[in-house]
């Protein structure tokens, strides 16, 4: 009989946690998580506590510390070698002690050792972390708390060494969550937005700049806790200087100021109002035994999106993989009316039969084709991301970023964000999420329209500076640059100036040929009241790019990058790749005796899953490429290839799909019962208003009058859609003609829409 009181595994092992506390404070679009792990230990015996869970990829851990009773221990960061074998000293020693560190093969995994845990005792553990918050396609900032430590697929072949992680049902997981956030910012919070119940959000001030909402009560760890913050005027350029810690040494990165400059370039729109028409597109679509059933219907609707708004001219395929890859076609087809029915044809026919999830050997297999003369190669990668070998993937893009330009998309709640946004990041691209309800067409437009700008080449960044203060970058080369898209830039000043207090940042770039710049003026006063976010953010960005160039030198040089990033990793207090955070409980010294049993925490999924390993402590021309690995959306119950009856009741987000469904590759509609029944008329209705002889040229009026008169809320999704249906009218100037006087078509626009309202 299962002992209900207590705290079990799926073993019905009682488990130490009991609660997770989490406050989450958001300065513009810098976040700082703090999170409260509760242990008590309820049996009678000496315990080793192992919680592994996930964070953001991109964030940086920099504070730990363990209280037991009135004792408050802060953990160091040392040397990773160094710390766990400490560690194992104070376990065989029976002292207390708790260890801190990121996961080998992934940055987004961290795991969490509580030892020698006595009986009777309560144990809390502070977790602090910082991390910047990635901008949306509807100008949302976003903010998640990972709930879902799911179990990642390990390509076959590779190396295990392990520990045993317990997956048990959301509804069983036996310790609860409280959140709340605190959100400033230098303009006014408009809303927030949730996955998750939230009480009334509260504003702090009149200006409105300042707010806190909370978590309602009774909530279940049953998913991300995902937040969306929106500003007012959200896309301007910011800087901030934050001041030295009066500890340290002048000259060093912890000692001097730290400049963050978030920059939102706009290029010129004689640029942009002529968007690049050539690329090849190559779609790949995740056809694992996870994607079975109504995952795979649902990701075909991802296939119509960029499928149906591609340009005429351009180049394209489809791949799909499991553990193993197929392909469409041989190679890239052109784009044209054929090839992209033959297409929807087959993708309409695949399902979730392919197994595992092995993205690599498909990549592969993609960067070995060659790249089509003056079709710049752009590749979209969708996928959960639940791969084991994520740093082997992320650098086999890097290796191949000089040809190509890498969009990723994060499908689910699982998907790791260390893979998706290092697949953008390395290949010069732009990484999105979708979750949960997440409308996915306006994000892959976004990202769609990136992808047919043309690529920023000779990207530099000049300082001008008063005379006396010195700049150092701390983040990396820029080498990907989009109209309105935010980049970050950290910088470290030094020195001094008695003159001028402002300085000026001016990026500068060649775009299809025109060199542009951009300009930022900012104060050289330091801001109040940021503590050492801005510092801790660039130590992480510097870590990051040293760990990188430690890999590619593979510890050649006697380790001299691993013994810079260990330096900076202590210097600053923030989690590396090569350090970990150690506290040990020496108290009065007496060592505590007894056996030490292990106990997992568990960590919440949908199902119930066995015991899963989990890697552990002691082990210039762009082909558009597109994974698809989905949720379902149960609301989308109908087939996108085929229409219902006329008068069928749609719902807003269906009846655009369908519509969408219905254009040909060339941009053009045809005139018959589909498209009647997608803008909710009977053929005869649309027919009778049609001029004679000119049918694909009057449906293709009729579904732009659809569009502008009922679907502007949704411009996004459908512009370029928009754009390429204009071309083609444009190039039916011979036809237009025969539409009688131009007096008649603005009289039946009008009566149409009329008619329509």
């Amino acid at each position: 009989m299962v002992n209900c009181w207590g705290l079990l595994t799926s073993q019905e092992e009682p488990v130490p946690l009991k609660s997770v506390e989490v406050e989450l404070e958001v300065r513009d679009h810098v976040a700082t998580v703090v999170s409260t792990l509760n242990y008590e230990n309820k049996e009678d015996k000496l315990l080793e506590a192992v919680f592994v869970f996930p964070l953001p990829g991109d964030a940086a851990v920099c504070h730990f510390s363990a209280k037991i009773g009135q004792t408050e221990i802060v953990a160091e960061v040392k040397e990773k070698q160094k710390a766990r074998e400490e560690y194992d000293d104070a376990l065989s020693s029976g002292r207390e002690v708790f260890l801190l560190e990121e996961s080998d093969q992934s940055p987004d995994i961290f795991s969490l050792s509580v030892g020698s845990l006595r009986p009777g005792e309560s144990a809390s553990i502070r977790l602090e972390y910082i991390t910047e918050l990635a901008v949306q396609a509807d100008e949302g900032l976003r903010f998640c708390l990972p709930a879902v430590l799911n179990p990642r697929y390990q390509p076959r072949g590779s190396k295990d060494v392990c520990i045993q992680v317990t997956s048990v049902p959301a509804s069983l997981v036996p310790y609860s969550l409280s959140f709340s956030a605190r959100v400033s910012s230098p303009r006014p919070v408009s809303k927030v937005e949730s996955n998750c119940p939230l009480d009334a959000l509260q504003y702090l001030n009149t200006e409105q700049t300042q707010a806190m909402v909370k978590m309602a009560a009774g909530h279940k760890f049953d998913r991300d806790v995902e937040l969306l913050i929106y500003y007012k005027d959200a896309h301007q350029p910011t800087a901030v200087v934050e001041a030295g810690q009066a500890s340290a040494k002048p000259g060093t990165l912890m000692g001097d100021p730290v400049v963050m400059l978030s920059l939102y370039p706009e290029f010129p729109q004689a640029v942009m109002s002529s968007d690049a028409s050539c690329a090849e597109f190559v779609f790949l679509l995740d056809r694992s035994g996870s994607m079975a059933g109504s995952r795979i219907k649902c990701a075909r609707v991802f296939i119509i999106v960029p499928l149906t708004h591609l340009p005429m001219g351009c180049y394209f395929n489809i791949y799909s993989f499991g553990s193993s890859y197929e392909h469409i076609f041989p190679k890239s087809v052109e784009y044209n009316e054929k090839t992209m029915e033959e297409a929807l044809k087959k993708v309409n026919t695949m399902g979730g039969d392919l197994e595992g999830t092995e993205i690599l050997t498909p990549l592969e297999h993609i960067y070995s084709q060659p790249c089509i003369s003056s079709q710049p190669r752009q590749l979209f990668v969708f996928t959960d991301g639940e791969v084991r070998n994520t740093k082997e993937v992320i650098n086999l893009v890097k290796r191949n970023s000089g040809s190509h330009r890498c969009f990723s998309f994060g499908i689910g709640k699982a998907a790791s964000s260390a893979l998706i946004n290092g697949l953008a990041k390395e290949g010069g691209g732009h990484a999105q999420f979708i979750t949960g309800t997440d409308r996915m067409e306006p994000k892959v437009m976004q990202s769609l329209r990136f992808a047919l700008q043309p690529t920023v080449v000779d990207i530099s960044v000049k300082w001008d500076l008063p005379k006396g203060v010195s700049v150092t970058a701390l983040s990396p080369p820029i080498t990907a640059l989009f109209d309105g898209q935010r980049s970050l830039v950290y910088a470290q000043l030094t020195g001094q100036s008695s003159e001028a207090v402002e300085g000026c940042v001016t990026v500068k770039y060649s775009l299809a040929g025109h060199p542009s710049q951009n300009q930022l003026h900012f104060s050289l006063k330091p801001a109040e009241d940021t503590g050492l976010t801005v510092h801790r953010l660039a130590a992480r960005t510097l870590i990051r790019s040293l760990e990188k160039e430690e890999g590619e030198r593979g510890g050649e040089q006697d380790g001299e990058v691993k013994k810079k990033v260990v330096e900076l990793s202590v210097q600053s207090g923030v989690s590396s790749a090569f350090t970990a955070f150690i506290a040990v409980n020496k108290g009065d010294g007496k060592a505590i005796q007894g056996p030490l049993v292990l106990r997992n925490v568990p960590t919440p999924s949908e199902y119930i899953f066995p015991r899963t390993n989990l890697k552990a402590r002691n082990p210039s021309r762009s082909t558009t490429v597109f994974m698809f690995k989905t949720v379902a959306y149960s609301q989308l119950s109908f087939h996108v290839f085929h229409c219902g009856s006329i008068g069928h009741q749609l719902t807003p987000r269906e009846d655009l799909l369908q519509l969408v469904s219905l254009q040909k590759a060339s941009g053009c509609w045809v005139l018959d019962p589909a498209l009647a029944a997608a803008l909710g008329k009977t053929s005869k209705e649309v027919k009778n208003t049609k001029p004679s002889a000119v049918s694909h040229l009057w449906a293709t009026i009729l579904a732009l009058i659809w569009l502008h008169g009922f679907k502007m809320d949704a411009q996004e999704e459908w512009k370029l859609l928009a754009m390429k249906a204009v071309s083609w009218l444009r190039a039916q100037n011979a036809s237009v003609t025969d539409v009688s006087e131009p007096q008649f078509l603005d009289a039946e626009i009008t009566a149409v829409i009329n008619d329509a309202k």
